[in-house]
């Protein structure tokens, strides 16, 4: 009886001897490769350019078109470009420039890594949102309805139109007992109000306001605040100046608080990393920061880059922090859990 014999192929168990021989065969190749080193210098130059920008940046001079102040406001995306010269690193096979790469991959994740992780904790006595809801807001109603859905204790909103706050202030009445209005900003609180009063911020008309929160747990001090907004021209740069003015008489405010627990709302028009907001951010902490999960990116809505709308604690422990669905503004609503 003839038998016949088949030689079989492509057994699984061949598989991993071929992939470490693929390694090995990748990895002798490089040993004996005398222009590893030499190659991809350009791409290790770069490297270490972008690493010094993210280490040094609040060097960088505001002098020419506020361009570190520009910088900071997208910092966190300066990390896109590491894995693109990683990929150059490998496709050039250059020793040198994958080790360049490791320098603002390091910084990087130093500086942004704890961001990543959430760090929300479970209680808390007092949930507080802010939104910018967008003068040309199509739908205030709808706006303000989802921003109550949100839960929050109290609501700061920003961009209020004369002929709009009506709309806000019927959609929010059945949440919220006590509200107060201040030129284009207001708070809406299921507490009452106390001290409530506009804060000059120097713009010759109103967009801050202060105002005491009567809390079951005591008295909050709670401001509201809708700084200049920030353009970038091609002539002119980052045009931030009147921003960077009422954030220094903002900040001037903030310190000459005399209630100690303090909370600031709003649409600063910058993040936390950009230095010419140091008269605020220097006094306070961030609730996503301290208790975020991510970034929090609140701006633009249809694709979130920066967070420029803030909620700012001083002798408040933030709890949790987080960004609340899209309403027909330009601007994400962005809420805190904080404990008094």
């Amino acid at each position: 009886m003839a038998q016949a014999y088949v030689t079989e192929t492509g057994s699984g168990g061949s598989e991993p001897d071929r992939q470490g021989s693929r390694f090995r065969r990748l990895a002798d190749g490089w040993r004996g490769d005398r222009g590893i080193w030499r190659r991809g210098l350009v791409t290790a130059g770069v490297a270490v350019l972008l690493a010094l920008v993210m280490l040094f940046h609040a060097q960088i001079p505001n002098g020419v078109g506020n361009l570190g102040s520009l910088i900071e406001t997208f910092l966190p995306w300066l990390g896109v470009l590491i894995p693109v010269l990683l990929v150059i690193g490998f496709v050039r096979k250059s020793a040198t420039a994958l080790i360049a790469v490791l320098l603002p991959a390091v910084i990087w994740v130093s500086s942004f890594g704890g961001l990543i992780t959430g760090k929300s904790a479970a209680g808390g006595d007092l949930t507080v949102a802010t939104h910018n809801v967008n003068a040309e807001n199509a739908d205030p109603a709808g706006t303000a309805r989802d921003v109550a859905a949100s839960g929050a204790d109290v609501v700061a909103l920003e961009e209020l139109t004369a002929d709009a706050v009506p709309t806000y202030e019927k959609a929010l009445a059945g949440t919220y007992k006590y509200h107060s209005v201040q030129g284009t900003v207001g708070l809406w609180s299921k507490y009452p109000l106390t001290g409530t009063k506009p804060v000059d911020i120097k713009l010759g008309w109103t967009r801050a306001m202060r105002t005491t929160v009567n809390s079951p747990k005591g008295e909050v001090a709670v401001y509201v605040a809708h700084l200049p907004s920030v353009r970038v021209k091609l002539d002119a740069g980052f045009t931030a100046n009147q921003r960077d003015d009422s954030a220094d008489a903002l900040g001037e405010a903030i310190a000459d608080e005399q209630v100690s627990k303090v909370v600031l709302l709003g649409d600063l028009n910058g993040t936390m990393n950009d230095r010419a907001l140091n008269a605020v951010t220097s006094q306070m902490r961030s609730t996503q920061g301290a208790a975020g999960d991510g970034f929090g990116f609140s701006w633009p809505a249809s694709f979130p880059m920066a967070r420029i709308d803030q909620i700012m604690v001083k002798g408040v422990e933030p709890l949790s922090s987080w960004t609340l669905p899209e309403t027909g503004s330009d601007h994400l609503p962005i809420a805190a859990r904080v404990e008094l």
